[in-house]
């Protein structure tokens, strides 16, 4: 069944908003921002996911199957494909690790075992690439070029989706006996560098909302300090009743935002919150189960010009799961003792000198 929130959103515009991301999805399974336009793998997975909550396993399967036919032999998938031909060739460790995030939202919902199986070597490779960036302090690299020369920087929000994807490789792996402890002590690492070297380690994305909440969205930063860390910049973002802004300098709200903030939000017990941004994004919602992408106040203009987009749609549903709570998979994003655990290490030791032996 899927999530039903009263007043807000019913199980039936749930199914209509899945339907409409199983209309735009092409024959290969490649499930597109819009029609005529190009899907990068993080968002194809998104919306693969909110097929699943929509009862449209098949759909949902179908978009997976896409993904095993295009990951290249070093793990990696490219940043941007069109229906019959690769726009962007960056590979982009954020977008290539969220392959984990989906398999294992599959799973739970489905207890398939064959899939997860079957998905285990993708992941695992996918994994193995994103590691590879991974530098001394912790933080991970945004991409490489085709040719394999990295990109000399990290982002925040990339690296705190990379943390939330690897704790659920490491579920899969324990899921099916697999043994990772190298994945976990790169979690420790990411995460530690997260909460106490984000100003040194990132490159500074300050005006961007995602910068802003994904260290609590991906679980990073929980509790106390999660709550603290949000309501710090709540009033920047937020616009009055009509949702989250995407960039803090211009009255663009957006529905993929707005509703990535509210399981921010959830994960840290502010239900209330939560449930004031999702009902905000519902301004952006049509008749037809359609999300606009975004919108500029107050004039009340769609931006981009005429755009409703799966990414949008499919954030929407995520985040109608999770606050409903009921799905077996609702927790993922919501639930921060959910996953894995994060070791909690300390990389930056004070060197002792050894003593000396007789």
């Amino acid at each position: 069944m899927p999530p039903e929130l009263a007043g807000l959103i019913t199980a039936d515009e749930v199914r209509a908003t899945s339907d409409h991301i199983s209309d735009w999805q092409l024959p290969s399974g490649m499930i597109p921002w819009f029609p005529g336009g190009h899907a990068d793998p993080w968002n194809h997975i998104e919306a693969t996911m909110a097929l699943a909550i929509g009862e449209r396993r098949a759909d949902a399967e179908a978009g997976y199957q896409w993904l095993v036919d295009r990951q290249r032999p070093d793990g990696s998938w490219h940043q941007y494909y069109l229906e019959h031909e690769v726009e962007q060739d960056k590979l982009d460790a954020n977008v290539i690790a969220y392959v984990a995030a989906g398999v294992w939202h599959h799973f739970l919902l489905y207890r398939d075992q064959g899939f997860l199986e079957t998905m285990w070597p993708v992941v695992d490779r996918a994994i193995e690439f994103v590691l590879d960036l991974q530098q001394p302090r912790g933080e991970i690299l945004w991409a490489r070029h085709p040719d394999g020369t990295p990109w000399s920087f990290a982002l925040l929000t990339g690296s705190s989706s990379i943390a939330h994807s690897l704790r659920c490789s490491i579920a899969i792996a324990q899921e099916l006996g697999e043994e990772r402890p190298d994945w976990e002590l790169s979690l420790g690492q990411l995460a530690h560098t997260i909460r106490h070297h984000r100003a040194e380690a990132f490159s500074p994305k300050h005006r961007w909302a995602m910068d802003w909440y994904y260290p609590v969205l991906s679980g990073v930063i929980t509790g106390e300090a999660g709550r603290a860390h949000l309501d710090e910049r709540l009033a920047t973002f937020m616009l009055g009743e009509e949702g989250i802004r995407c960039v803090s300098d211009r009255p663009w709200v957006t529905a993929a935002e707005t509703c990535e903030c509210a399981m921010a939000y959830l994960g840290v017990g502010d239900r209330h919150t939560a449930l004031r941004l999702f009902a905000a994004a519902q301004k952006l919602r049509e008749p037809d189960g359609k999300y606009i992408t975004g919108m500029v106040h107050p004039e009340g203009v769609v931006f981009p010009d005429g755009e409703r987009s799966t990414y949008s749609a499919a954030a929407v549903i995520l985040a109608a799961e999770a606050i409903d709570g009921t799905s077996p998979a609702a927790r993922l994003f919501a639930d921060h003792d959910f996953l894995p655990p994060i070791i909690d290490i300390d990389p930056d030791p004070v060197d002792v000198e050894a003593p000396a032996r007789d």
